[in-house]
């Protein structure tokens, strides 16, 4: 798994830490941390808390490679 370097941007953005974020989504900082990390894949439920606290969708902070139009191949 790679690092989710994409939820810390976004974390930051908003001025929490990683224990902010975890009080925000009844997570402990721990578990922020091996998210960050790439150490833990979520639930899906905690990856919706996730992107509500931090005002983002779920592909902008957990969909690999993003959705930009030079990477769709259909």
């Amino acid at each position: 798994m790679a690092k989710n370097l994409r939820i810390k941007s976004a974390r930051a953005a908003k001025d929490m830490t990683q224990k902010d974020l975890a009080d925000a989504v009844g997570a402990v900082r721990q578990t922020i941390n091996a998210i960050e990390l790439g150490e833990y894949n979520p639930s899906i439920r905690l990856c919706i808390s996730i992107c509500k606290a931090l005002d983002k969708t779920l592909d902008e902070l957990f969909w690999e490679g993003g959705m930009n139009s030079e990477e769709v191949t259909s």
